[in-house]
């Protein structure tokens, strides 16, 4: 296949992804591993049924793997505090305690299989460096009771 013809097809591809797949995904975190997902484990492909009824299954593979070094470069550029509300909202659509999920990330770490093959390993340790201390700030959250704030602040007096 032409180069310039098969650009032009992972180009429609990928759009396609973002227009009716991507869409109801809406944080970063959530798109990783949903395009993880949607890669083969023993062979690196990725495939989509939807991009692969319309598509050449090398465009499929090209343009899933796009968007998914897109997601993973936008979560690497996510502060902590960003990356952790994403982690809460995660948690938060598994349906799991949050304490079980923590748990099982600190213990198995499966963020190392989210990642695009192709990542260079330093930008793969930072972000998953940022994900321990994340689990670390959300398992000293889940472990400190929660005080219910005063229902009035104290009034400073007028003669002080």
């Amino acid at each position: 296949m032409n180069n310039v013809l098969k650009r032009t097809d992972v180009l429609q591809a990928a759009d396609d992804l973002r227009r009716h797949t991507l869409p109801s995904i809406a944080l970063p975190l959530d798109l990783l591993i949903y395009l993880a997902s949607t890669r083969d484990y023993n062979t690196g492909f990725y495939y989509h049924d939807g991009l692969a009824s319309r598509f050449a299954q090398e465009v499929v593979c090209e343009a899933l793997a796009d968007c998914h070094r897109e997601a993973f470069q936008e979560l690497v550029g996510a502060s902590l505090e960003n990356l952790v509300a994403q982690m809460e909202a995660y948690i938060a659509s598994t349906q799991t305690s949050p304490h079980d999920f923590v748990v099982a990330w600190k213990k198995l770490e499966p963020y190392r299989v989210a990642v695009p093959v192709d990542s260079d390993t330093l930008t793969s340790d930072f972000l998953f460096s940022n994900f321990r201390i994340a689990l670390a700030i959300l398992q000293a959250r889940l472990n400190t009771p929660r005080t219910a704030a005063p229902a009035s602040s104290p009034h400073r007096l007028l003669a002080q």
